[in-house]
């Protein structure tokens, strides 16, 4: 008997400083029916990683403490793990395209919810295509 596909089984890491943002970010990445993982700076996050290799998806704020800021993070995870999908948020700086890692995505803050939520469901079905294969 085939079981039905679920984003449950996988898990998105939030990496954000600001406990309000995260715990909204919380909600969206539950919301889209992931399990969330959270990290406040890039070496809790790249701890997480390590652990736990059901995260598909890394969701960082550029701004935060630490060694390293947001997008060094983001390219960090993108050669180091390179099928989690990335999403860059920030509201102080103006990032291009091209700052990104590959396949990437930008969000400003304050970001739309909506878009956050289409991005993940996008996620979700390329993760079940996967899964069907």
């Amino acid at each position: 008997m085939a079981q039905s596909f679920s984003p449950d089984s996988y898990a998105v890491l939030i990496v954000e400083d600001d406990p309000f943002i995260m715990a909204e970010a919380v909600d969206l990445v539950e919301e889209a029916g992931f399990r969330a993982y959270t990290a406040r700076n890039a070496d809790q996050a790249i701890r997480h990683l390590e652990r736990h290799s059901d995260i598909r998806v890394l969701f960082t704020d550029i701004d935060m403490p630490g060694t390293m800021d947001g997008l060094k993070l983001a390219h960090a995870v993108r050669d180091r793990w390179p099928p989690v999908t990335i999403m860059v948020v920030s509201g102080n700086v103006k990032v291009q395209q091209s700052d990104l890692p590959t396949d990437g995505v930008f969000f400003a803050k304050p970001y739309p919810p909506e878009d956050v939520l289409r991005s993940l469901a996008g996620v979700a079905k390329e993760l079940e295509s996967l899964a069907s294969n």
